[in-house]
């Protein structure tokens, strides 16, 4: 039948899978976002903020721990700051695809720059050297 047909990933196919896990993380993240940001309305009931004085409330939701607690309790703040964690988790699993593509590849010089990007990027959001 069709012998000539190549069972693994082509470059196109690379691409078109990247492409549409890039595009589904940000319509994910921006539906949640939206979805928090309702939450959050319809539970403070349209609650004026006073932004003469710097009031840290959402300092509860400055670790990851702690924004998965707020969405396990259902609070809009929370569901918001996952969606924005969704949104900066896209381009890390764009990463470690393409690192599994060049690994099929066998690629190995992309894959070990991969795995600096990846290091770099896992430093930088677990404080880096400014904290």
């Amino acid at each position: 039948m069709d012998t000539g047909k190549k069972e693994n990933l082509n470059d196109k196919d690379i691409q078109l899978i990247l492409g549409t896990l890039l595009r589904a993380g940000v319509i994910i993240s921006m539906s949640i976002v939206l979805i928090g940001g309702a939450i959050f309305l319809i539970h403070n009931k349209g609650a004026i903020t006073n932004y003469k004085v710097f009031t840290p409330e959402l300092s509860k939701f400055s670790s990851i721990t702690g924004i998965f607690r707020g969405v396990a309790s259902f609070q809009g703040d929370a569901i918001v700051q996952f969606g924005i964690l969704m949104l900066i988790f896209t381009p890390i699993a764009r990463i470690v695809f393409a690192i599994f593509s060049f690994l099929i590849e066998r690629d190995y010089l992309y894959v070990l720059i991969g795995f600096i990007i990846l290091a770099i990027i896992t430093i930088s959001l677990n404080g880096g050297i400014a904290h």
